[in-house]
């Protein structure tokens, strides 16, 4: 089976075909770094991250490049610095110190190239001054805007009317503009903001041709995939789109994929609507691997309401599946994550491959034969490995790292399962309620023995 994914640009699946199989190419939207991430931008990155480990198991990691944006400077990072009364490069190297930070908690590989904003400014005056010399761009009075009815597919990803582009852009209605719809390229700073010489005066770049920029100067004119969250199509991929072909005279991007909403009782999750919890917050109560099962657990372009429920249940999945790979196995057959693979494979079905682990478990859990166990236990972990999970060491993840009190856990396990073997029952359940005193919890095997698991975390 071929990798397909859902092309948001026209709107259904497609077979993935890249422009060189050598040499394939995505960019996705990185962090704004002026505030800590909140879980929806936690789960952008994890959908992309998943992407990348598929295309890297297609393709060859050697042929798969991944880059995604920090934009350091932007209006919100000005007007947090000033809030915090501390240096805008201060802020923006301690919010994004804090991204990488708990993103590699998540399980998120690193991007191949990670280009800062600040460190292209070159790279985006010289896209201007080329869409000024073309007519797709004006200057007025210190800003240089895109002129949006120079180009007539000016809409083609959102398929929005005139009408709702300029609503959704909310647009700031300035004497300046030829067109309502106008979106800024370049802006002038007054001395206390941050700016740059160039042809139309000291300034600081817009938002929207950041990325543009960018993404040529480090993937070319043209390349594989572009992500990013669903609220970006419009007005910023959007725009993307219009000022790269604007400029280029040529396709800008293949595949368009977006990630849908994260809610809090069905409704977005947003700093605007004071609704969020942020991935640091969420960290400090449970570990990474279930806060990225979690995040999986639904098909990437469905919403997903965040509950303590989920996270539970994320929790209780891992354990039974560290269970299963601590099972006692033979030698067995290396086996690729086979049926896992073929449902990522199908437009990233994490939900569905998730299924299939599941299934494996279970027959993990049913066989006697050590060595179809071993079989089953390498398909578990590496399916599992290609969603970015079951990367510790079951021991420790079922009974944390090992210390001087595990070993009295050790010898109360042991003093119980001496009380069963001569009968002393009350005995053996004093023992066993002690312990889940302590958040110990006691399985008996068929065999005899007894394995014990801390219930860290939740």
């Amino acid at each position: 089976m071929t990798l397909k994914l859902y092309n948001s640009l026209t709107r259904r699946k497609e077979e993935f075909r890249p422009l060189d199989p050598k040499n394939v190419r995505m960019y996705v939207c990185g962090p704004t770094v002026y505030d800590y991430a909140h879980i929806g931008n936690a789960r952008a990155v994890v959908v992309f991250d998943l992407l990348y480990r598929v295309l890297r198991h297609e393709y060859g990691e050697t042929h798969v490049k991944y880059v995604r944006n920090i934009t350091d400077v932007e209006d919100k990072i000005i007007d947090a610095a000033r809030a915090n009364d501390e240096a805008i490069e201060t802020l923006t190297e301690r919010t994004a110190a804090i991204f990488h930070e708990d993103m590699a908690a998540l399980g998120n590989l690193p991007p191949d190239v990670e280009p800062r904003a600040t460190a292209h400014i070159p790279q985006m005056i010289a896209m201007i001054e080329r869409l000024i010399a073309s007519g797709h761009a004006y200057a007025a009075e210190g800003h240089v805007l895109f002129a949006v009815s120079s180009w007539p597919e000016y809409g083609k990803l959102s398929r929005r009317s005139r009408k709702e582009m300029i609503a959704g852009a909310r647009v700031e209605v300035a004497p300046y503009k030829k067109d309502p719809g106008d979106f800024v390229l370049w802006k002038p700073s007054t001395p206390d903001q941050p700016g740059w010489d160039s042809p139309w005066g000291r300034g600081r770049p817009g938002w929207h041709i950041e990325c543009s920029a960018m993404s040529e100067a480090h993937l070319g004119e043209s390349f594989d995939i572009h992500g990013g969250g669903i609220d970006l199509i419009f007005p910023h991929h959007e725009n993307e789109i219009a000022q790269s072909e604007a400029a280029h005279g040529k396709p800008f991007v293949n595949f368009w994929v977006h990630n849908g909403f994260l809610s809090v009782d069905s409704t977005k999750m947003s700093k605007s609507l004071g609704n969020f919890v942020t991935a640091h917050e969420v960290l400090k109560g449970w570990p990474g691997e279930v806060i990225r099962l979690a995040l999986l657990s639904t098909h990437y372009r469905d919403p997903l309401d965040w509950t303590e429920q989920r996270l539970r249940e994320a929790k209780q999945t891992l354990d039974r599946w560290y269970r299963a790979l601590r099972e006692p196995a033979g030698k067995g057959q290396v086996s690729v994550a086979g049926t896992a693979v073929g449902s990522l494979q199908d437009d990233l079905n994490a939900p569905l491959a998730i299924v299939v682990l599941h299934e494996l478990a279970s027959e993990i859990n049913k066989t006697s034969d050590e060595n179809k166990r071993a079989t089953l236990q390498s398909a578990l972990k590496n399916g599992a490995t290609l969603l970015g999970l079951l990367q510790r060491d079951p021991a420790t993840w079922l009974q944390g790292e090992r210390s001087i009190e595990d070993g009295v856990i050790d010898k109360r396990v042991a003093e119980r399962a001496t009380a069963r073997r001569e009968r002393r029952f009350a005995d053996a359940d004093r023992i066993r309620a002690e312990l889940a005193a302590q958040s110990i919890t006691l399985e008996d095997k068929p065999d005899g023995t007894t394995i014990w698991q801390r219930n860290w975390g939740h």
